[in-house]
């Protein structure tokens, strides 16, 4: 069993809901993370080690991954408007910092190592069903950099070392280290605080998952034989629904005296995955909807968990980013 693990970026979004999980499964778990949205998102835990630091720091990482079994690699700067306000900086964590960070874990012994990539490296497709055999259309430096690091990992898997890549769709849903930049997280804040959403365009499809099946998916490559997802790549969504259907959803959850406003827009740009072959292979069937987020994120809301929620930085990635000026 692998039972030490290593979580880079493992106070985020979507580590603040594994990490909880992953020590109430018995893990051994070290968080390796910059803290920037607060330490407090994740609570004391005997099998819990957190290390504030930067992925950069190679001895910082041969000091610390020499025991692990596996490491989870979520640490980024995590979307297209953080990137680009400061591309070198991007350019670093996301690229450069990464061969060294898999490298180590190899020379370390580690024996899995899981790649959290992204479902924009596919840009804009016509198919109907986006797998992961078709090619790479990344659009922006930040999806083109998740692609190349998915071939730099593509070179390290051996009988050794087990690598494997996962292509999250847009998540979504309560975590103790909220965003609320993301599309159905966006459209419930405004939703339930401003009564009023603007729709913009509303054709569009957006492929997004609960963050509990996100979690669930991440302890399934856990917890899968090698043979299942050596080398393998595979897609992580719910469905692909458009921006029109998620804001009916969030209306119905939230209440009909929300005003839907349309307006048209210039950025039709439409995503869609498939998520047949974690389904097929590993047997991965999302357990949530998108309503489940947004009742979730009402509930929050309504018990005071999420205080100043249009303004608060640190449930804005780009807010934060601007005000920290990371070097």
């Amino acid at each position: 069993m692998l039972e030490n693990i290593l979580i880079t970026g493992g106070a985020g979004y979507v580590g603040s809901a594994l990490v909880p999980k992953l020590l109430k499964e018995g893990y051994e778990v070290t968080v390796l993370d910059l803290m920037i949205y607060g330490q407090d998102v994740l609570k004391p835990h005997k099998n819990l080690k957190i290390l504030k630091g930067d992925i950069r720091d190679q001895n910082l990482l041969k000091k610390n991954i020499a025991n692990m079994d596996a490491v989870i690699h979520l640490a980024c700067i995590s979307n297209d408007p953080s990137f680009e306000l400061n591309k070198s900086l991007g350019r670093d964590i996301n690229l450069n910092a990464f061969e060294p960070l898999v490298q180590i874990s190899r020379d370390c012994r580690v024996k899995r190592f899981i790649y959290a990539s992204s479902s924009s490296v596919y840009g804009i497709k016509k198919e109907t069903n986006v797998n992961e055999e078709m090619n790479l259309e990344p659009l922006t430096d930040y999806s083109k950099f998740k692609a190349d690091c998915e071939k730099i990992l593509q070179k390290y898997q051996n009988i050794d070392f087990t690598t494997v890549t996962i292509r999250p769709a847009t998540v979504c849903g309560f975590a103790p280290r909220q965003r609320l930049d993301l599309v159905v997280n966006i459209l419930t804040n405004l939703a339930y605080h401003k009564r009023e959403i603007t729709v913009f365009g509303g054709n569009q499809l957006r492929p997004n998952i609960h963050i509990d099946d996100m979690v669930d998916a991440y302890l399934l490559l856990l917890k899968s034989p090698d043979k299942k997802i050596a080398g393998k790549i595979f897609n992580a969504g719910y469905e692909n629904f458009s921006v029109e259907k998620l804001s009916k959803d969030v209306k119905d959850v939230i209440g009909n005296d929300v005003n839907l406003i349309y307006k048209k827009t210039e950025d039709n740009r439409s995503y869609h995955i498939s998520s047949e072959k974690i389904k097929s292979e590993l047997g991965f069937i999302p357990k949530k909807n998108i309503k489940d987020a947004v009742i979730d994120l009402q509930n929050a809301f309504k018990n005071k968990f999420l205080q100043n929620t249009l303004e608060n930085e640190f449930y804005f990635n780009i807010k934060r980013m601007k005000n920290l000026n990371l070097k």
